[in-house]
């Protein structure tokens, strides 16, 4: 029996667009997203979204409810809800599943003022009722809780991942 071809990873920042694809077989799944804030930039602190070759290097929170909250990469056993929302006002969340994204490019999304791993750049899910589509992060990449979920089930370390 032949492998299939390892699944990647396309983000359109411009069409706000996550694409996940098979090898040459084209598309299996394309979400909407929402990237950061400040556009598309690679410096640490910047609050932007690096762009280039990157790969998946950890994929976190397997097998955990739907809407999990996670702090410094672990979950803080609370689920979101719209009332612990209202508990802490501006908080960043971050939620469901976190895949961890590591530069492939030395001086541009790899090493020191640029790495993307250090500045723990994600693709995670956020609450539903933040808007898709629209760049409203703090440099990650957010989706809906189920797409990522979808997402997460459907890529392993190591998967490649462009951000252009």
């Amino acid at each position: 029996m032949i492998d299939p071809q390892p699944p990647s990873i396309d983000i359109d920042l411009g069409r706000q667009q996550l694409t996940l694809r098979a090898g040459d077989c084209g598309p299996v799944a394309v979400y909407s997203i929402s990237s950061g804030r400040n556009g598309a930039g690679e410096r640490d602190g910047s609050g932007c979204t690096p762009r280039g070759q990157h790969f998946i290097r950890a994929l976190i929170g397997a097998g955990l409810p739907s809407g999990t909250v996670f702090r410094g990469r672990r979950p803080t056993g609370e689920t979101y809800t719209p009332a612990l929302a209202d508990k802490h006002p501006g908080r960043d969340w971050i939620l469901s599943r976190i895949l961890w994204l590591c530069g492939r490019e030395w001086g541009k999304n790899r090493g020191p003022g640029v790495d993307t791993f250090r500045r723990f750049i994600y693709i995670h899910g956020t609450p539903d009722s933040e808007p898709m589509g629209v760049p409203l992060s703090h440099g990650c990449i957010r989706m809906r809780n189920a797409d990522v979920i979808d997402l997460f089930d459907r890529v392993r370390p190591g998967t490649a991942v462009l951000i252009r």
